[in-house]
């Protein structure tokens, strides 16, 4: 049985405006928006806007100003009542909540962190990250307790007693992030929350966002209008359009295969080295090889791919070394016939794959082998060619390599195409 998501949103829609069911009508019909205003005076906020958001997951929701994102945000705890369409928290529909349930639930279940830190300017640090703890009832030890670890990880716990105009942008921010890590709702709620603030302090909230959540895997929806911070944070993201959503996907999955001309320009600008990751670009190696290969086979294989040479496994796909043809053909001029531990080289270079392609560029193409992704043991997910990185950072598919599999047949190898990205091929050995 599949997991129940954090957040469920169905069909989701708001308009304001006393022609609301008129503008409703209108928008099903496919009328856009300026239109449906024209004509009933009703602003369609959001229309028709589903997704699921999963435990622990980095949710970004994101476009211009007036695209129905904050309203949508607003939509997930109820403090905007929708004209149509349901929310769904750990699986409880919200929209027959009374007035005590829904206090209940944005007190313990949906925390929200707002644009304009919405600090209360006579409480110290420590009573405003402590609000909603009290606000709950706990009691004075409960509260210290949660609110001086959620001030630690934010770097503020040294600032407990100032009051917030003694503090920066960025600070008033962390305090912010502070109130919502100590009430520890289930889902995070944050409307544009570092958007008040001057780029490099910004950057430094979006650096310390991604260490809290690679720690503490909260389930987190982030609205944002800038397109590269969205990139950077979210796992997935929703990008609205006149209140529609137009696409949902990874960040390389946008950038990659843009749904539409609006999608398309909207990411043309995205710095692409820093979005797509090793993994992202990874291909099948078109040859691997093991020890006790016979060496015949090798070279021949070597030729057919037009290649210098080839990464080495073990039975657990960890890199063994590097098998080079001019090795192997002495290998074979001194009559010895498999690939053994002693012709092997280290010439090559490993990277996990969430590492980005700025930091592979200057480690492309200086080795006899392509760059290899390995996992968390070490074991080989696939190579990244330099014809790789190019086709993507210009947004061209690349077609996918032939694959070799060497056999133990005398006959040399087999070749066969297989899909970018699979598990990449090895030789088989019975």
């Amino acid at each position: 049985m599949s997991e129940v998501p954090a957040l469920r949103a169905t069909g989701l829609t708001k308009v304001f405006g006393a022609r609301a069911q008129e503008a409703l009508r209108l928008a099903r019909e496919g009328v856009g928006r300026a239109e449906v205003q024209r004509r009933t005076g009703a602003t369609v906020a959001v229309h028709d806007v589903s997704f699921t958001v999963q435990r622990g997951e980095f949710f970004v929701v994101m476009g211009l100003s007036g695209s129905g994102k904050s309203t949508l945000v607003r939509l997930l705890n109820r403090l905007v009542e929708p004209t149509a369409g349901s929310v769904e928290v750990g699986g409880r529909d919200l929209g027959s909540a009374g007035a005590a349930e829904l206090r209940h639930l944005r007190n313990r279940e949906v925390g929200m962190v707002f644009q304009h830190f919405a600090l209360f300017p006579h409480r110290t640090v420590r009573e405003n990250a402590a609000y909603g703890l009290a606000v709950r009832g706990a009691s004075a030890a409960e509260q210290r307790e949660r609110t001086d670890w959620a001030l630690e990880t934010v770097g503020l716990l040294d600032r407990a007693d100032a009051l917030p105009e003694q503090l920066s942008g960025g600070m008033k921010q962390r305090v912010g992030l502070a109130r919502g890590l100590a009430a520890d709702t289930s889902v995070l709620l944050m409307d544009e929350p570092f958007s008040a603030l001057d780029p490099l302090i910004r950057r430094d909230m979006q650096e310390l966002l991604l260490r809290l959540q690679s720690e503490l895997r909260k389930t987190v929806v982030f609205i944002t209008h800038d397109l590269n911070e969205a990139m950077r944070l979210g796992d997935r993201i929703l990008l609205l359009k006149d209140g529609r959503a137009v696409q949902l996907g990874t960040g390389p999955q946008i950038i990659s295969a843009p749904a539409d001309a609006y999608v398309a320009d909207f990411v043309s600008d995205v710095d692409r080295t820093r979005v797509l990751t090793a993994g992202d670009v990874l291909r099948e190696p078109r040859l691997t090889v093991r020890l006790g290969d016979p060496v015949a086979d090798v070279l021949r294989a070597l030729g057919a791919a037009e290649a210098t040479g080839a990464y080495v496994l073990d039975g657990e796909r960890r890199i063994v070394g590097v098998a080079l043809d001019e090795a192997l053909a002495r290998a074979a001029a001194e009559g010895r016939t498999t690939v053994r531990a002693g012709d092997l080289v280290a010439h090559h270079v490993t990277t996990p794959p969430e590492r980005p392609l700025i930091d592979l560029l200057a480690l492309l193409g200086r080795h006899p082998v392509p760059l290899a992704v390995v996992d968390e043991r070490s074991r080989l997910l696939g190579v990244v060619p330099r014809a790789a990185v190019l086709d993507a950072l210009a947004a061209t598919p690349a077609a996918p390599p032939t694959t070799v599999d060497l056999t133990d047949g005398p006959t040399g190898g087999r070749t066969g195409g297989r899909a970018a990205g699979a598990a990449p091929a090895t030789s088989t050995r019975s």
